[in-house]
């Protein structure tokens, strides 16, 4: 399954200071997760679970500060200073405790931490935190979740311009509405609401200010809600232009109307009857977060299924598209050594791989946590260029567009300045289907 962008732009040590900080409010927020809430948090967001102990700590250690608070004790009372709880000690006795469980989600790494009750109170910690659990300034996993981030980020905004001009193209001009350009239409536009749906989920979800393990609003799941579909619709688009171009290649298609609704109801239709049965089950049995928190929840195949169905029917459509293209190239399958028609083979494969979204075979069928450093960089990073490269190849390469804007330029030269200019060697780039 295709990850989401915003899922892996989580900064674990910029929301567990922040979580620390709201520590310092009290217990009245931290009572409103449930522990089933906090259970699936924590399945995909291992500092989530940290970040639950701490309060658990912290509820332990005030109800303890509220029984020593009555009784008449010299020494020190109990305390909390955000991370631990320190027990009550007599004046001069030194207390040494382990370094807490949150950094161990940045360092393999433990120590110790003690403070001296003095007759004026409990002593600062020594060492320091830092320095006694040995936790880094620089965290790598931030600093690499940071760079994907600015990948993905500057390849879906490619995306979303070059397709955006790549719309407006096939739009405007009349020599190239078809029925073949009408479905590119309808994939471009999906792969524009992918681009604009993964930045509205980063700004909502990710915002600095955000605390993500306890973030439930309707605004935050509408943009997961309004993702996923958008994400659901690229790739029922995709099945359409593997079904089309195969129809194309096997029988002749009908050009009515009839067909065309055929395919739109495939392309938006189906993905919002599952997105709807998505948000009716999560209402009714998993109304947790944000709704981005998906490991190991039956429901999720409602989304998920649908999408690795589509990736293997467009894997098996392009294999028979492959067929049929060897086949049409050299039908007697004899002096295939020609390299003119190894080009050609070879140039509509590569030109299907991006239009069918073949290269989402690569992880589909394993695990959704499989080598994640590897999937992060094909899906996300890769992926984000998807778009960029399929309005290039099908639309700014494509014969047809490029004879309609040379002759829309010819017609402007003539009538702007009476002459007309030399026409200029257009591309090679052959886009049949």
């Amino acid at each position: 399954m295709t990850l989401l962008a915003a899922d892996w732009q989580f900064s674990p040590w910029r929301a567990t200071q922040a979580r620390l900080t709201s520590e310092q409010r009290g217990t009245a927020e931290a009572e409103k997760l449930t522990k089933e809430d906090k259970g699936v948090a924590a399945a995909l967001h291992p500092e989530c679970d940290v970040l639950q102990q701490l309060e658990r700590d912290q509820r332990r250690c005030l109800r303890l500060i509220e029984e020593h608070s009555n009784a008449s004790t010299t020494g020190c009372l109990p305390e909390w200073d955000i991370l631990v709880c320190w027990q009550a000690a007599a004046v001069g006795e030194t207390v040494q405790v382990s370094c807490p469980s949150v950094f161990s989600y940045f360092s393999n790494r433990t120590g110790t931490v003690s403070r001296n009750c003095s007759s004026d109170g409990w002593s600062r910690p020594f060492p320091p935190y830092h320095v006694a659990c040995s936790v880094e300034d620089d965290i790598p996993e931030e600093s690499y979740f940071a760079t994907v981030k600015l990948i993905y980020s500057v390849g879906y905004g490619a995306s979303l311009v070059s397709l955006s001009v790549a719309v407006v193209i096939l739009l405007v001009f009349r020599g190239l509405r078809c029925a073949r350009n009408y479905i590119h239409i309808q994939l471009f536009l999906t792969f524009i609401l992918k681009s604009v749906g993964v930045f509205i989920k980063d700004a909502v979800l990710f915002a600095e200010d955000t605390d993500h393990c306890s973030l439930s609003t309707a605004a935050c799941k509408a943009a997961v809600v309004f993702c996923h579909y958008c994400v659901m619709c690229n790739f029922s688009w995709l099945l359409v232009e593997a079904l089309y171009i195969n129809c194309l290649l096997l029988v002749a298609v009908p050009r009515n109307r009839r067909c065309l609704w055929a395919f739109s109801l495939l392309g938006w239709g189906v993905p919002l009857v599952f997105i709807l049965l998505w948000i009716g089950s999560r209402l009714s049995f998993e109304d947790t977060e944000c709704w981005d928190i998906n490991e190991d929840s039956q429901y999720w195949w409602i989304i998920k299924g649908p999408i690795v169905v589509s990736i293997g029917v467009n894997f098996l459509l392009f294999m028979n598209i492959i067929r049929i293209l060897v086949q049409k190239l050299n039908p007697r399958l004899i002096h295939f050594n020609n390299s003119s028609h190894y080009r050609r083979l070879t140039k509509s494969t590569l030109l299907l791989i991006p239009l069918f979204g073949t290269h989402y075979m690569v992880f589909n069928f394993l695990p959704d946590y499989f080598n994640m450093n590897l999937r992060l960089c094909i899906e996300l990073c890769l992926g984000s260029f998807q778009g960029l490269v399929v309005a290039v190849l099908y639309c700014f390469l494509n014969q047809e567009v490029q004879s309609e804007l040379q002759v829309r330029w010819l017609r402007w030269h003539e009538s702007s300045y009476g002459t007309v200019p030399s026409r200029g060697k257009g591309s090679q780039m052959d886009t049949p289907f």
